[in-house]
């Protein structure tokens, strides 16, 4: 019987996520295989879903819309923020990923979309939040 994907399994694998019209936001195609333990985190639980029942050795792709994705674009997620209100070591650069500290110790990222001499204006939503994405898998190995 041939091995699949179960909700604990862990994985070898490649994978790429791109746009419709082939903007790529991630690969590890040209790189190692990823490995990864389902269930843990480290791949979103939205496209860990679409993996549930594959078997190893073949490629498979998946059109995912927004809510099977990354979600919904959220405008409460975009947020303006008075310079003065940030760390002044912070280094802010329009168009960047800025990290931020959470209360918890973790931290969390926020897109610079805008910069003007008082104001930042970050959105927090994931990059690919909104899109319909291509996800292309080619599981390698599963234990």
């Amino acid at each position: 019987m041939t091995a699949t994907v179960r909700s604990d399994s862990y994985l070898t694998l490649h994978y790429r996520i791109t746009t419709l019209d082939g903007e790529e936001f991630l690969s590890t195609f040209d790189m190692s295989p990823a490995t990864l333990q389902m269930g843990s985190g480290q791949l979103a639980e939205n496209l860990e879903s679409v993996l549930i029942g594959l078997p190893a050795h073949e490629t498979f792709v998946f059109e995912l819309e927004p809510a099977q994705a990354f979600g919904m674009h959220n405008e409460r997620l975009v947020e303006r923020i008075a310079r003065s209100g940030l760390p002044a070591d912070m280094g802010l650069k329009a168009n960047s990923v800025v990290e931020f500290s959470a209360p918890n110790g973790g931290t969390f990222a926020g897109f610079l979309r805008e910069l003007d001499a008082t104001h930042a204006l970050f959105d927090f939503n994931h990059p690919m939040a909104g899109k319909t994405i291509r996800f292309e898998v080619k599981i390698i190995g599963i234990m």
